[in-house]
């Protein structure tokens, strides 16, 4: 099928340009994006132990880069660091939630806003490119890639907007949301509702009209988490404000997390949506 994610680079290598050498992804930030990944796509459920000496057996590494992968995402609120005791994934908080989805409404408005008017043809033709693939997705049940399909159309429309760097404020502080959506693509009907408002922001800004995509936007944006209080009810040990208490953590002994580190994170996708477009060109 064909993709907007480009061409796959070296695997754990990346380009620093014409005729400059190219430099390994150093250990920390490698181990931070396999393990910030599987977070967020509830790989590792919240609450699950996160064992510093399995992760560097798993990964190859000391335990140096794994401990500052940690931090890091200590620093994201993604995993809770009790010293003397264990490194646990934080659960889902509804205030984090709430702050990230104020802060996307406000970027992503903008970003659509500017994109309708000066969107070219061949834009328009990337968008409905991943319109595409997204329905083979979900017609696939394939949720994770559905997921990362959804968040490339989202990230195009800041780069046709000309300002890509939103995309990646609104990507770094939605996690927990992120989460959130991770459980609610099961649900009947939820991934055709997704693809409907994506179709919809599609049209508004093929025409050309600011005030149309922004409403399409904003409709689409007022659905991403349509039932916290369902989803509370559903897995209540996942949420910090759940009225049940959490389950008690196993022992810091007992292997609760095993890192998946034969992978490397996913690579980014190109930037523009003429660069969507031309992939899907190099990939027919």
């Amino acid at each position: 099928m064909a993709t907007a994610r480009g061409t796959t680079r070296q695997k754990g290598m990346r380009s620093a340009g014409p005729g400059k050498s190219l430099r390994a992804i150093p250990a920390s930030a490698r181990i931070h994006g396999l393990l910030r990944e599987q977070i967020v796509g509830m790989d590792i459920p919240p609450g699950a132990l996160l064992q510093e000496k399995q992760i560097a057996l798993a990964c190859g590494v000391s335990r140096t880069p794994v401990r500052e992968a940690l931090l890091k995402l200590a620093d994201e609120r993604l995993v809770d660091i009790f010293p003397q005791y264990g490194t646990f994934v934080s659960r889902i908080s509804i205030p984090a939630m709430r702050d990230a989805m104020m802060i996307r409404e406000a970027l992503e408005r903008a970003a659509v806003r500017a994109a309708a008017p000066c969107a070219s043809g061949e834009d328009i033709a990337a968008l409905r490119g991943l319109l595409v693939e997204q329905h083979a997705l979900h017609e696939a049940g394939r949720l994770a890639a559905f997921h990362a399909a959804d968040e490339i159309f989202h990230q195009t429309i800041s780069e046709i907007a000309g300002h890509p760097n939103l995309w990646r404020v609104v990507r770094q502080e939605k996690a927990h949301v992120d989460r959130c959506r991770i459980l609610t693509l099961p649900q009947p009907g939820r991934r055709a509702a997704v693809l409907a408002d994506h179709a919809a922001i599609v049209e508004a800004i093929a025409s050309g009209d600011p005030d149309a995509a922004e409403k399409a936007m904003l409709a689409h944006l007022g659905t991403v988490l349509p039932s916290v209080a369902a989803l509370v009810q559903a897995y209540p040990t996942y949420f910090e404000e759940s009225p049940l208490p959490p389950e008690p953590p196993p022992a810091p002994s007992e292997p609760e997390m095993r890192a998946r580190c034969e992978r490397q994170p996913p690579e980014p996708p190109p930037r523009g949506a003429k660069a969507a477009t031309a992939a899907k060109k190099r990939a027919s």
